[in-house]
């Protein structure tokens, strides 16, 4: 991930729904999620949650899949793992007995699984 996303990223994140949308999907990861169920759980209008969940794809920290006439939201694991390793992948000057668990945020892949390579 390059700044200019990471600043898009963190930007969506800095809302409130839009930040409570985005843990909630992280936190029932890898299940997906309607847009009305979303809505309803987070008492936020249909036409302003359509709002913020296009904020949070462009900055690719949700995506979104077509069923029908319905469309389901997930946590985009790839588009975290970018903005993590953007903010902490440098930490510490690569000195993992200083950043603690901060290397293992950056050394994982896309699932939040810390690579084996």
């Amino acid at each position: 991930m390059d700044k200019s996303n990471a600043i898009l990223a963190l930007a969506a994140l800095g809302q409130d729904t839009r930040l409570d949308v985005f843990r909630h999907l992280v936190k029932v990861s890898p299940e997906r999620v309607s847009a009305g169920d979303l809505a309803e759980r987070f008492a936020v209008r249909p036409n302003t949650l359509s709002t913020h969940l296009a904020q949070l794809q462009r900055a690719g920290l949700i995506a979104s899949e077509r069923e029908g006439r319905l469309i389901r939201y997930r946590a985009d694991h790839e588009g975290i793992a970018g903005l993590l390793d953007f903010l902490v992948g440098d930490c510490c000057g690569g000195r993992p007995e200083v950043c603690g668990s901060l290397t293992l945020v950056a050394a994982a892949d896309g699932r939040g699984v810390v690579g084996t390579d």
